[in-house]
């Protein structure tokens, strides 16, 4: 397949028309993205209720997502590189819309899953290209870093429309309603990004890697498949040998190609791109887990119904949305490390007093845990963008943001597949959730260590 007209020059990067509506087109899909995952992992109950789903069917209902999403990002933030930035965001936002209306009509779990797997293709192609659109866009690094805040904020907004708007929705109109509410927010995109977004590309000579490509999907599916069908003990052992095969050989066709492999390896040379993969992967490990198995348990106990876990949410929520927009402006205060490690080690904590008050019979210890949740969630999650986009030049920005992604998605797969595996495991939902909490925090402290260390270079 040729690269199209306008992107085969060197480099290609064509000005914004507009900063403002350009920043509000792409905040647009990071809002489909985050009200995807919040009204989903709160719907997660009444879909079992219906289809007579157990936890690990439960699990596949959000990681079929995250594991396509994580797995595509590889190829999302290169075909968005190879063939035009704005081309793949409007390609990913009808993938979604339609991906997301699928899964409202669903006859069985089956298809729900499979409709959400098609959902973390669409949400591949938009949101890599969205980063890389805000990097060529924004070249004033403290410009991109307000711009960054604003975007990064947009979670915060989602967490507060989502779990309040699906707790009503699936409480008068069913668990379906919440797959409908994302439709007009990609459909608002993929007709504004043709008049807001201009065009850019960065070819380059490089090329799709297919086999690359497919064995990160063996490698991450199987590590997933291992975790999630852990009670299955043979098939989870398969599972685990073909991940470890195929991560193998992945490096093995990757270090081969070099700069036009699909990781480029020599990226992870860059110790504060490599910190930021790493803060970010710990960092989604334990903030999916707890939104999955905390709605679940409020609701298989009846201590709390839809509507209810949903308010719950809400201060964690207006926490992140009030912290996100300033992070640049933290950033400049209280330097790199606090912002990114810091602030990373604030969710471990959240999760460890999760962990402690589980049982309790106030929710007072619990909301204190998720409101340090999103804090700490406030702090990174801009930062780390900045720092990881950043620390490579222009040309590779689609790569280091589908990167950066795929840190993310693999530790919000990995999270729910391992922590909803010791969940389940347990049998018991208030010693299932104590103990996965307190394995998450621990991983995202551990996370934050090893980031706080790779950033020792940077400005404090």
């Amino acid at each position: 397949m040729n690269a199209p007209v306008f992107a085969t020059k060197p480099t290609t990067v064509i000005a914004a028309k507009s900063g403002a509506l350009t920043l509000m087109t792409l905040c647009s899909a990071m809002l489909i993205a985050q009200l995807d995952t919040s009204v989903v992992n709160l719907a997660t109950r009444p879909i079992g209720a219906e289809f007579g789903a157990p936890v690990s069917a439960l699990q596949w209902v959000i990681d079929g997502y995250n594991l396509t999403y994580a797995v595509l990002l590889l190829s999302g933030g290169l075909l968005a590189d190879l063939y035009g930035r704005r081309r793949i965001f409007m390609a990913g936002a009808a993938i979604f819309s339609a991906s997301s209306v699928l899964c409202a009509l669903a006859p069985s779990i089956a298809v729900l899953v499979a409709g959400r797997v098609i959902s973390g293709v669409g949400a591949a192609l938009m949101l890599p290209a969205s980063l890389a659109i805000l990097r060529v866009a924004w070249t004033d690094p403290k410009a991109r870093a307000r711009v960054l805040g604003i975007f990064t904020g947009c979670n915060g907004l989602a967490f507060i429309i989502g779990p309040t708007l699906g707790g009503l929705l699936i409480a008068h109109a069913g668990w379906r309603s919440v797959f409908f509410v994302v439709v007009p927010f990609g459909l608002a995109a993929l007709v504004a990004a043709p008049l807001t977004v201009s065009e850019s590309a960065d070819p380059q000579g490089r090329h799709f890697d297919g086999a690359a490509q497919a064995l990160g999907i063996l490698a991450l599916g199987g590590l997933a498949m291992a975790a999630i069908e852990s009670h299955a003990g043979a098939l989870a052992l398969i599972a685990l040998v073909i991940a470890s095969a195929a991560f193998i050989a992945f490096l093995k066709v990757e270090r081969h190609r070099g700069s036009a492999a699909l990781v480029p390896l020599d990226l992870f040379r860059i110790r504060d791109f490599r910190g930021a993969i790493i803060a970010t992967a710990g960092m989604t490990f334990g903030m999916y887990g707890v939104l999955f198995l905390q709605l679940l348990t409020w609701q298989s106990s009846g201590r709390l119904d839809a509507v209810g876990a949903g308010l719950a949410l809400v201060p964690m929520a207006v926490i992140f949305m009030l912290v996100s927009p300033f992070s640049g402006a933290l950033q400049g205060r209280l330097g790199t490390r606090f912002m990114t490690g810091g602030g990373v080690a604030i969710i471990g904590c959240g999760l460890l007093t999760v962990s402690a008050a589980a049982g309790s019979a106030s929710l007072v210890g619990t909301e204190a845990g998720l409101m340090l949740t999103g804090l700490g969630m406030g702090l990174a999650t801009g930062p780390l963008t900045g720092v990881a986009v950043g620390a490579v030049s222009t040309e590779r920005s689609g790569t280091a943001a589908a990167l950066l992604n795929v840190a993310r998605m693999v530790g919000a797969t990995l999270g729910v597949a391992a922590l909803g595996a010791i969940f389940a495991l347990l049998k018991d939902g208030t010693e299932g959730l104590r103990l996965a909490m307190l394995l998450g925090g621990s991983t995202q402290i551990l996370a934050a260590a090893l980031c706080w260390r790779a950033l020792s270079g940077a400005r404090v």
